[in-house]
């Protein structure tokens, strides 16, 4: 069988299953364990949210909601298109759950499903993890389409969208979504969570008495504080560091290394290679990279949210990048888990931060630390800024919420020898090593003298 089969031509289900099972989305926990479950957790929400707006009329939606139904009543062509993507989505949700009661059938429904995920909280359900990312679970089905691919790539359409999910990300750092932050049922503190998301790395025993454990929103559960002790920071004695150990900047699985990398390449073809002009937006010190290094990692939903400075030395630049976030490359396929397919792609279109820090060591350069949003994990916070000295290890930054990808990209010549395995070449298989934030993954070449 072919070793990734196309939805519409997976015959054999026992073989696909086995296919999906290894995919990033559900070793990382955005996928629940079986593809069936996808589609039942997509009619189980649009029924929720059919349910929420009756009796409501398309005015009492968010305004944020509400504008983008406005926006595409007055843009025709716009409108038709995103019709399109929907009747496409359909029939990609009818080939996982022929039998679904509910589906994203039409505009209105598809506008009440977002305008009732922006004012809940996920809740923790180990059974279906793909809860947590509610957002995905609705336009899994529409991303890789036709028409999806067009509408998820327009300027327009993702101005309007970005403005939903500040909306929703506004409701997540407030109090109200702390009901899911607790220790019954569906709650984050549960025992279940606790295990599978390894809270005994981040929670006290003093923190436990306090109540939702301290804790004052949802987001504010998502990047949590680590304890210290549980991140070492590799080459550094006390406040002394030895600049060859280049640590790594963020908890996660290594996705890809790849060695010589253009200014200019193709990015969206099945290779997905970097393209500096893009991953960099144009930046000024572009040319200082060409033909170096670059490391890509992707961050799972149970991983420390927060990014570290890979060495010591000084910001000349850190800045967000606004880009796509439910884009993903149409060669890789129909993607179950809504865009972790084409990370190498998003790499360079997508939402990220960008912040060059140029070491103290001349050997190593600058390196850049480029933060990527994936889907509605698009809440890149970058808390330094140009002129500021950062020690190796010390936080950089963080996504308000989920997991999602980074990039660290090093000049040509500084790294002397990577310290960790570059998965085999299935960009779609969870072959890579983990990597702590602040565990070595490179020797640096060493200085003059």
């Amino acid at each position: 069988m072919d070793e990734k089969p196309q939805i519409h031509a997976s015959a054999d289900e026992q073989a696909f299953d086995l296919f999906y099972r290894r995919k990033f989305g559900v070793l990382a926990g955005y996928l629940p364990k079986e593809s069936k479950y996808i589609g039942k957790w997509l009619s189980d929400t649009v029924g929720r949210a059919l349910a929420a707006a009756e009796g409501l009329s398309l005015d009492e939606l968010k305004p944020t909601v509400r504008a983008m139904q406005s926006w595409l009543d007055h843009t025709p062509a716009m409108k038709a298109l995103v019709e399109e993507m929907i009747r496409e989505g359909v029939e990609v949700h009818k080939q996982y759950e022929p039998k679904a009661k509910y589906t994203v059938d039409s505009i209105e429904t598809w506008l009440w499903s977002m305008n009732y995920i922006i004012q809940n909280a996920p809740p923790y359900e180990p059974e279906v993890p793909h809860s947590a990312f509610p957002m995905s679970g609705l336009f899994v089905y529409m991303m890789w389409t036709q028409a999806g691919i067009v509408v998820f790539k327009n300027a327009d359409f993702n101005r309007r969208l970005t403005a939903i999910l500040d909306t929703w990300c506004e409701y997540l750092d407030s109090p109200e979504s702390l009901n899911v932050i607790t220790t019954g049922k569906g709650g984050w503190l549960s025992e279940a969570s606790y295990i599978k998301n390894d809270l005994d790395q981040f929670v006290t025993e003093e923190q436990k008495s306090l109540p939702h454990w301290g804790y004052t929103s949802f987001n504010d559960f998502f990047h949590r504080q680590i304890i210290k002790i549980t991140r070492p920071v590799d080459g550094m004695t006390g406040d002394v560091d030895n600049p060859q150990v280049i640590t790594s900047a963020n908890d996660g699985t290594v996705y890809r290394i790849a060695r010589d990398v253009k200014r200019e390449d193709c990015f969206d073809c099945k290779s997905q290679n970097y393209s500096l002009v893009n991953m960099l937006d144009h930046s000024k010190y572009i040319d200082r990279f060409v033909g170096g290094d670059v490391v890509q990692t992707f961050l799972s939903g149970n991983n420390y949210h927060r990014w570290w400075s890979p060495i010591s030395g000084t910001v000349r630049e850190a800045r967000v990048v606004p880009g796509f976030m439910f884009s993903e490359l149409y060669d890789e396929g129909f993607d179950p888990s809504a865009g972790t397919y084409s990370q190498g792609y998003e790499a360079n279109v997508n939402t990220r931060g960008l912040v060059f820090i140029e070491s103290d060591d001349p050997a190593i350069g600058m390196v850049c630390v480029i933060p990527i949003g994936i889907t509605e994990i698009s809440s890149i916070n970058i808390q330094v800024k140009a002129g500021d000295r950062v020690q190796k290890g010390e936080e950089l930054g963080w996504f308000s919420y989920g997991g999602s990808s980074m990039c660290l990209v090093f000049q040509p010549g500084a790294i002397e020898q990577f310290t960790i395995v570059n998965p085999l070449p299935d960009v779609n298989s969870d072959n890579g090593p983990f990597i702590r934030v602040g565990g070595q993954i490179a020797i640096a070449k060493a200085g003059k003298g």
